[in-house]
């Protein structure tokens, strides 16, 4: 039996566990060191032949052991990866993640509870219960169920306490709430921007309801008025999907007028908030999302600005009886009998069945930061927007869209085309200097950069400037 390897979870999983994580740990740092900067230099073919170089052989016959092993691997990942830790990596709204939430996700993976059965995961099928409900009150200022759906209990205010669904992320979530509204109402007609994330469209085409009514967004948002004529279009029930924080250039529609509009026209409201929902975190930016306490259904998405490890997703639902949609029965994992005996149902609380407890990492850092601390970090990233904006404005080689909403800026080199604003973008891939988004917006093309970094320092994003217009053709 001693030769076997050693498992991650009881009593002696700890003990294994410690000397692979110290080599998981140097070779992460030897990969940042070697990469030395914000993504691997040479492009998709030298990346993929540094890749196939160290995995010759992947499947060898005899193993190398696992110190090889990790440490082989995981530098060459380290080495070869687009770091969001790094300030100039700013493409995407993709976080680095906060160390504590990292070494929570460590013990899911050694533990590998299943959400799909109380008896997979006894802890942490109420853990889930609790940061569920406590996310979804940051939404609709309720207090808590005992489920994390489902339940007729009330807050100690009177009001029906919200509840929600853990997901993958704002796909997931975005998805889940068409789901929901057509369980519900039926056959129905969704309106959107032209502003919506790709999900919406795609949902629908999924669950198989007639293409979205899709609403011009010029200005990048919704005007309510273009909601109500869409409305005034649809015969029988709808479903209107409004933005807090486009993917593009981080744009809040106007809530408040969007949910007046629904309400005139008995129309349901879902908020994709999957960008702008850390807002909701900080006293001062929170107003931005007035009016998202009317929404049905609303997307979170902790793996953007929550910086947690992906996935930390939240379908949050304003209405928790809304979920029952979702019960199913199996009878091995949650047999009548078992219930009536008081073993908690967690079937219907997701449409998946295997779910790793991703909502750990998200209960660590909630209570480790606590609000005010997840506020500080989201004032800081929205501030270095605000930074960059004003050095992109105040520089006579650059053009700004707008000043940010939330931490998205874009911004284009002056008198250069398209074809090639997007060759630098290349470049600077290809090189490996910067991660830089792109995104159309008054029918151009700009440079996107996403701050999501709180460790960015005013002398990076003066370097962002120089390296862009370092490689603007003149």
């Amino acid at each position: 039996m001693s030769s076997l390897p050693p498992l991650a979870g009881g009593v002696h999983g700890p003990q294994a566990l410690r000397p692979l994580v110290d080599t998981v740990l140097d070779a992460l740092r030897d990969g940042a060191e070697a990469r030395g900067g914000p993504l691997p230099r040479g492009g998709p073919d030298a990346v993929a032949q540094r890749v196939r170089d160290i995995c010759e052989p992947l499947f060898p016959e005899q193993g190398t052991g696992s110190e090889t092993a990790l440490r082989e691997l995981v530098r060459a990942v380290a080495e070869g990866a687009a770091d969001p830790a790094e300030p100039l990596c700013a493409a995407h709204l993709h976080c680095p993640p906060l160390a504590v939430a990292a070494a929570a996700d460590l013990a899911v993976s050694a533990l590998n509870p299943s959400l799909d059965s109380w008896d997979q995961a006894p802890a942490a099928s109420e853990l889930e219960t609790l940061v569920v409900r406590t996310l979804a009150a940051q939404v609709y200022g309720t207090g808590g169920t005992s489920e994390t759906g489902g339940s007729s209990e009330t807050s100690e205010t009177g009001a029906a306490p919200a509840g929600g669904i853990v997901t993958t992320g704002g796909t997931e979530a975005n998805q889940l709430a068409l789901l929901l509204a057509r369980e519900l109402l039926g056959p129905l007609r969704i309106v959107c921007g032209e502003n919506a994330h790709h999900s919406v469209v795609r949902g629908a085409w999924l669950l198989g309801l007639p293409a979205p009514l899709i609403v011009p967004t010029p200005r990048g948002v919704l005007d309510p008025l273009a909601v109500g004529e869409a409305l005034e279009q649809t015969d029988g029930p709808a479903l209107v999907v409004a933005t807090a924080g486009t993917t593009d250039a981080g744009l809040i529609d106007p809530l408040p007028r969007i949910a007046d509009q629904c309400a005139t026209h008995s129309a349901r409201l879902h908020i994709d908030a999957a960008y702008g929902g850390g807002l909701l975190f900080s006293d001062t930016l929170r107003p931005r999302l007035t009016g998202i306490e009317h929404a049905d259904t609303t997307t979170l998405d902790l793996h953007k600005l929550g910086w947690q490890p992906v996935a930390a997703g939240l379908l949050a639902v304003r209405t928790p009886t809304d979920l029952d949609t979702l019960a199913h029965q199996a009878d091995y994992l949650n047999a009548d009998d078992d219930t009536e005996a008081g073993l908690p149902d967690l079937l219907g609380r997701s449409p998946r069945t295997t779910r790793r407890p991703d909502i750990l990492k998200i209960a660590v850092t909630l209570k480790a930061l606590g609000r005010t601390g997840l506020a500080t970090l989201v004032d800081q990233v929205c501030a270095h927007a605000r930074e960059f904006a004003d050095l992109t404005a105040a520089h006579p080689a650059f053009d700004l869209y707008a000043p940010p909403t939330i931490s998205t800026v874009l911004f284009r080199p002056r008198d250069t085309d398209d074809t090639h604003i997007a060759a630098v973008r290349r470049t600077l891939l290809d090189n490996g200097h910067a991660v830089l988004g792109r995104a159309r917006a008054d029918g151009r093309l700009w440079l996107k950069v996403t701050l999501l970094n709180p460790h960015t320092r005013p002398a990076d994003l003066t370097a962002l400037l120089t390296l862009v217009e370092g490689h603007t053709p003149r």
